[in-house]
């Protein structure tokens, strides 16, 4: 499995889909949503793509079948966008139907500001059709308020995180206390105009703002929740759910889990602090 993968179990469930459903047990007994993701992406066969759907929708025969609490999210470029756009598309619609006849959620990850566009283009044309697909906004990147209205005005589920993906000044926010403003902004935007908007963050002091201003604008708690990574700070998941507060958590699984490991730590200072605090930290 590589030397890194004694850091990286933590934060992934195993290589399968049924190590994932004992982790997801495991977090629903503790009043905790999840989110699965099947690791993948940037995909080069066809059939990689076609083996994607299957494995998705076999999960979501799994989230059914062992009654759990969960919902998926997949990464278009794991469904072939760099190879066939109107393919994807299709491999897309196959998923959120098995979904819909379900009655599960399906969120459309964010990749890189390469793919933002794209994958904003592929919602916006099947958001009227399946009211049970989501996408996700970064706050780092520059044109994400004006998307954050237009996703507003549609009525769509957003999912607010700061952004894992090194971008270029000219696209993106480069600094820490830049960032934070700017998520801040638009979670206030999500709270007052949005449909039911998920907080992903670990960051206490945007937290802490969130639930002040749903106070302040008298949202209740079950109209919005934050979500967290798996394996970091687990203690504080629950705390936030027994503070009454909807937590869900962002479950990866499946082989490929190194590019995500080096995504998420290695490729930025930033998260390889915070994942090295929070390995002591609860």
């Amino acid at each position: 499995m590589g030397r890194f993968f004694f850091i990286a179990k933590r934060f992934i469930a195993g290589e399968s889909i049924e190590n994932a459903v004992i982790v997801v047990k495991a977090l629903n007994q503790l009043d905790l949503d999840v989110t699965l993701n099947l690791l993948g992406e940037g995909i080069k066969q066809p059939e990689q793509a076609e083996s994607a759907v299957q494995n998705y929708i076999a999960v979501l025969d799994k989230i059914c079948d062992e009654d759990l609490r969960a919902n998926i999210s997949l990464k278009l470029t794991h469904l072939g966008l760099n190879i066939d756009e109107e393919k994807c598309l299709e491999h897309l619609c196959q998923i959120l139907e098995a979904a819909k006849e379900r009655n599960l959620f399906v969120r459309l990850d964010m990749e890189g500001s390469l793919y933002t566009q794209q994958t904003l283009d592929i919602f916006y044309s099947l958001v009227d059709s399946y009211s049970n697909a989501g996408v996700v906004i970064q706050a780092m990147l520059l044109r994400s308020p004006h998307d954050i209205f237009v996703l507003n005005k549609i009525g769509a589920s957003v999912r607010l995180c700061k952004g894992s993906y090194r971008e270029p000044s000219e696209l993106a926010v480069q600094k820490m206390p830049n960032i934070r403003s700017a998520y801040l902004s638009m979670a206030e935007q999500l709270l007052k105009d949005g449909n039911y908007p998920a907080f992903a963050t670990h960051d206490d002091y945007l937290i802490d703002k969130i639930i002040s201003y749903a106070e302040e604008l008298g949202i209740s708690s079950n109209q919005f929740e934050f979500q967290m990574l798996l394996g970091l700070r687990p203690n504080f998941q629950q705390e936030i759910s027994r503070r009454g507060y909807r937590m869900r958590i962002y479950v990866p699984c499946g082989p490929e889990w190194m590019n995500y490991f080096y995504r998420r730590i290695r490729g930025n200072r930033e998260n390889l602090w915070f994942v090295l605090r929070n390995l002591i930290r609860s």
